[in-house]
């Protein structure tokens, strides 16, 4: 159960970000609707900075690694052959006192929405027993409503490159091992979506599937296991707070040799961020068997023929836009003022910098806006040029923006700017025309 202080953080990064424009309740003129949300202007890029850094880091800087973007309605025979439509689901019971409606197996850790102070496992002795729901969204495709023309939302992302992976294979000529690489949305029709972004009914994947010979599963495993766990780090989640968890035999899915999950300590409590698994050849042998096409990988050079291993690491983008979220979130006191500031690492800073004329007069605003049109054309930056300059600076540190570029007296003088870095709030000054320069090595992005 998640204690008061648990709450209150959460409560605070719930408030703040819909205050300053990082994720609103979608619909929210309409009394919203459960389970979706919409992302404002702060959130929206720091959305697109953690796909673009995830893009560039799995995809971009390698050779071994290729893009697919597949569409979100598939032929249902594709969730058919991988077992989505007849089992992909999640015990449901009803509550006969509060009429809430709860997944079995999570009860003790879904609120009551009648007793708002406790847990629902108050309820316990009035649940009606448990039933399978799926969890698949049902749509139709084509004029008529009928049984011929059932399709689905995609639940995931992997099944669409399984299916192409004959098509990747003839046309980008790749030679195991390889990977396809995919972002996209996904839609699953939870029974309790919860915890803010963390469980929603849309949302966002980053999948790689790993194409590897049989022998080799174990290897590659192993190194993707460690390489994600990795990346979260290098963004600046906190060792402290993200760990690497291996499955027990009895929680693997049928299909997989192996899973790991990368959890991480979030408010209301420590849960999956990604999931890397070792799903063998379970995918391609259904797709082939139900397709009746070819899945199978040609070795000439060790003139073999076989069903490759596949190695996956699917990730979340809400998921980890949230956790970089809790872990940027700081409040301090400086001289007797509560500072909050979200302290980005500056590749996924929704903003990544931001000019300012000391006072709107003796030519400092037309010298700063020259300095954030050159900016801008390179980085995300913002001009502000309304109220205190300490003010000015605060609303800043709430964004996430790593450094301020301030247009003062002295810029006419000698041509320098004070810069101010966020988590130090240090400044010091530099030449208006090495600003670019100066955030070029300060953000580490090529």
């Amino acid at each position: 159960m998640k204690n008061s202080n648990q709450n209150d953080q959460m409560e605070k990064l719930v408030s703040m970000c819909k205050r300053r424009g990082f994720i609103f309740p979608s619909s929210e003129i309409y009394g919203g609707l459960n389970g979706f949300w919409d992302y404002g202007p702060l959130g929206v890029e720091l959305k697109r900075n953690i796909k673009d850094v995830w893009w560039e880091d799995n995809v971009t800087a390698r050779t071994d690694m290729v893009g697919l973007d597949t569409a979100i309605i598939l032929n249902p025979r594709i969730w058919e052959a991988s077992g989505h439509v007849s089992s992909f689901t999640d015990p449901m019971v009803d509550c006969k006192e509060c009429r809430g409606r709860f997944r079995a197996d999570e009860i003790d850790q879904t609120p009551c929405p009648k007793h708002k102070n406790r847990m629902v496992c108050a309820c316990k002795d009035n649940l009606t027993p448990a039933r399978q729901f799926n969890m698949m969204f049902k749509t139709h495709v084509g004029a008529l409503e009928e049984a011929s023309s059932v399709a689905y939302l995609r639940p995931e992302t992997a099944q669409g490159i399984f299916a192409n992976f004959a098509n990747v294979l003839a046309t980008s000529r790749m030679r195991l091992p390889f990977g396809i690489a995919q972002i996209g949305k996904a839609f699953r029709n939870e029974i309790n979506p919860r915890n803010f972004t963390f469980r929603s009914r849309e949302f966002e994947q980053m999948e790689i599937e790993y194409f590897v010979h049989p022998s080799q599963a174990n290897e590659y495993y192993e190194y993707w296991r460690n390489r994600r766990y990795e990346w979260y780090v290098s963004l600046g989640l906190s060792r402290e707070r993200i760990h690497l968890r291996q499955h027990e035999p009895e929680e693997l899915a049928h299909y997989a040799a192996a899973t790991s999950d990368i959890e991480y300590d979030f408010p209301f409590g420590r849960a999956e961020l990604e999931g890397i698994a070792n799903r063998t050849d379970f995918d391609l042998k259904q797709h082939m068997q139900h397709s009746g096409k070819d899945q199978t990988y040609f070795d000439d050079q060790q003139r073999e023929k076989f069903i490759p291993y596949v190695i996956e690491p699917s990730a979340g983008v809400d998921r980890g836009a949230l956790a970089f979220l809790c872990e940027a979130y700081h409040e301090e006191e400086v001289r007797g003022e509560k500072r909050v500031v979200l302290k980005f690492h500056p590749r996924i800073a929704p903003i990544k910098a931001a000019i300012l004329p000391l006072v709107n007069r003796d030519g400092m605003p037309d010298r700063a806006m020259k300095i954030f049109d050159r900016i801008r054309r390179r980085y995300n930056a913002f001009y502000d040029d309304k109220g205190a300059i300490g003010r000015r600076y605060r609303r800043q540190d709430e964004a996430g923006t790593p450094f301020c570029f301030t247009v003062d007296g002295q810029t006419a003088e000698d041509g320098t700017v004070t810069v101010r870095e966020r988590d130090s709030m240090a400044q010091q000054r530099i030449s208006d025309e090495k600003v670019i320069d100066y955030l070029h090595d300060q953000l580490m992005i090529d």
